[in-house]
């Protein structure tokens, strides 16, 4: 009997004070400021550059360019942020809160639209277009650049001969002709 009445002060206390645990199923639990949460992307703005997975030092995350995803361990991820920092076009942030559950251990992939994959296939063409429309005028402004001093050394050659009164070398053979 003397074990109950040590008690009844916090039964009393308890019966008239506010509850302390939070109603979460009902409402929406409010996490810290600075909690980490989980990474999340958004997938159409990745550029595929791999400098997150580079930064993610249990290399929890691959990016595959060409097939236009990114796979995500979670299990292996330690939310660290350190793929959050190193996003150049910031399309990773860390989500509040605590990623579903899953029913087993599972990569997650994200894959881009088919719209936005055109649409990165399209400026990759014409971007090829440009590069080979540049490689030409190059081409074209060296072959000017080298017959220019290709003349530019005939006529010096042909100048120098004339000055010491020789037949030139660099006359055509109609003009050789035509002194005879």
């Amino acid at each position: 009997m003397g074990k109950i009445l040590k008690f009844a002060p916090t039964i009393i206390k308890n019966l008239f004070s506010k509850p302390v645990t939070v109603n979460y199923p009902a409402e929406p639990y409010n996490y810290p400021e600075r909690s980490r949460g989980h990474i999340e992307i958004d997938i159409d703005n990745c550029i595929g550059c791999g400098m997150c997975t580079r930064a993610c030092p249990p290399g929890a995350l691959k990016v595959n360019k060409n097939a236009g995803t990114w796979t995500i361990d979670r299990f292996d991820c330690i939310a660290c942020g350190f793929c959050v920092e190193k996003c150049p076009k910031k399309c990773l942030f860390m989500v509040p809160g605590y990623q579903e559950p899953m029913p087993g251990k599972s990569e997650v992939e994200y894959k881009k639209s088919e719209e936005q994959m055109a649409k990165e296939a399209e400026q990759k063409r014409l971007q090829a277009e440009r590069a080979a429309a540049a490689k030409k005028a190059a081409a074209a402004k060296a072959a000017a650049a080298k017959a220019a001093a290709e003349k530019a050394a005939a006529e010096k050659a042909a100048s120098e001969a004339d000055s010491k009164g020789q037949p030139s070398a660099a006359k055509p053979e109609a003009e050789k002709a035509e002194e005879k």
